[in-house]
């Protein structure tokens, strides 16, 4: 079905939660038709003629089970609807558990989903299985739909629950890499990994020094065919030591690898977990603002900063790393598919949660938020699910920052505003913030252009 032809209804008493998820279900079907109601106007006559009209119906109630109660408020509400004459049914369930999701089944939905787990990539798949009338066993058997909580950055390969936001999707299996050579590279060791590419510590007779080699797991085909080669461009036209320097592109047995520059000191995220003092904090954010002034000023939004794509050199700066999802300022350079959040929802900016237009603004955005982290040793948004933090980055004002740290509030208030147009308008002008809070507080160390 064409998405020209969905027409979608929200039930959900929440009149917020009711708007956030038309917004989203706007970003992954752009054609479609989504309308909403509270529950209580499902029994009108307007209500009863949307739910029979439309190709699938969303409906998100309490499913709290209770031993002496035989049915919750959800499933009194679903044996309300004549499944016959409703549109397929997908369950959004507050509260619940495996006795519910059964109970919802056997009640007519069609699908079954825990809300406080709910993500895009879930809620698309789910959407997609009622529409085109894809074969369930599970569901046939009565089992609910399994699932993890996002981890500490929020993506889903990092959703064994950081992001946000369940199991990643199936993808194709990985063939043996574990072997003594990559193209020209000798393997010594993994050294990391995510949902889509192995990365490994390996040298280079040829370079006379050890690479990262990052190795992708879908093969270079169709849809995702040459997906390194696209962050390889993008870094081809920027050469500065605030980079990371990719030496190789190839393929490998049809999949995918880079060769780029291995970091022995890690990255951010292990920083961080080590500790971070408050100059220490003040002066990496004014490192990465510079990285990042360098990737604008080459026509060039990172779209994923985060303390894993820090990486620290031995001369005390920073290097981006992970350019997949960069994009050209211009909007020539594309590497989202319609309908398809891409990038951790802990570092998200509002309006890439809600599937905007982007500008430099957004990264500087993602930079407070990893800012607050490391000032207060925990991220501004958390939630149970990628979509709870999303909602908070478009609805929710940042926490305040505890009194001893109170002569950042004015820097983080500018970095982590809703609006753009509130913010920095530009690297520079953090950079600029950074060295009038800091001067003549702390002895600033040497620094190189970098």
């Amino acid at each position: 079905m064409s998405s020209a032809a969905i027409r979608i209804l929200v039930v959900d008493r929440d009149p917020k939660y009711r708007e956030w998820l038309r917004l989203h279900l706007g970003i992954m079907y752009p054609d479609a038709m989504v309308s909403t109601l509270a529950p209580e106007e499902l029994g009108s006559r307007s209500g009863i003629d949307a739910s029979r009209a439309c190709d699938v119906l969303i409906l998100a109630a309490d499913f709290g089970s209770d031993p002496d109660m035989p049915q919750s408020d959800g499933v009194t509400l679903l044996c309300r609807l004549e499944p016959r004459e409703t549109a397929p049914l997908v369950v959004l369930a507050e509260r619940g558990d495996e006795l519910t999701a059964v109970r919802a089944i056997r009640a007519g939905a069609a699908d079954y989903l825990p809300k406080r787990l709910l993500n895009p990539e879930r809620l698309r798949s789910a959407l997609d299985a009622v529409l085109n009338g894809a074969e369930r066993p599970a569901r046939a058997s009565g089992e609910p739909r399994s699932g993890e909580r996002p981890d500490r950055d929020g993506s889903r390969s990092e959703e064994r629950a950081e992001g946000g936001d369940a199991p990643p999707p199936a993808v194709e299996e990985t063939p043996q890499r574990d072997r003594a050579r990559i193209g020209d590279y000798a393997v010594k060791r993994k050294i990391g990994e995510s949902e889509k590419a192995v990365v490994y510590l390996a040298s280079s007779g040829r370079l006379g020094t050890d690479v990262a080699l990052k190795v992708s797991k879908i093969p270079s085909e169709g849809r995702a065919r040459q997906a390194l080669e696209r962050e390889y461009q993008a870094i081809l036209s920027v050469h500065d030591p605030a980079v990371v320097r990719i030496f190789d592109h190839g393929i490998e047995g049809g999949y995918e690898y880079l060769a780029m520059e291995y970091f022995p000191l890690g990255d951010l995220k292990a920083r961080m977990q080590v500790g971070v003092t408050e100059p220490e904090a003040l002066r990496l954010l004014e490192k990465i603002a510079t990285a990042l002034s360098v990737v604008h000023r080459a026509g060039l939004l990172h779209r994923d900063l985060k303390p894993p794509n820090v990486m620290l050199r031995d001369t005390d700066n920073v290097v981006l790393i992970d350019f997949g999802l960069a994009r050209l300022l211009d909007g020539t350079h594309n590497s989202t598919y319609t309908g398809v959040l891409r990038g951790s929802p802990y570092y998200m900016s509002p309006e890439q949660a809600l599937g905007e237009q982007l500008d430099p603004r957004s990264d500087l955005y993602s930079l407070g938020v990893i800012f607050h982290e490391m000032l207060t040793g925990r991220k501004p948004f958390t939630g149970a699910s990628a979509m709870e933090v999303l909602q908070q980055h478009v609805n929710s004002a940042p926490p305040h920052l505890p009194p001893s740290l109170s002569r950042y509030s004015s820097l983080m208030t500018r970095l982590l505003a809703k609006k753009r147009e509130q913010r920095f308008g530009s690297a520079a002008e953090v950079i600029a913030a950074c060295n009038s809070l800091g001067r003549n507080r702390w002895p600033r160390r040497a620094q190189s252009a970098a």
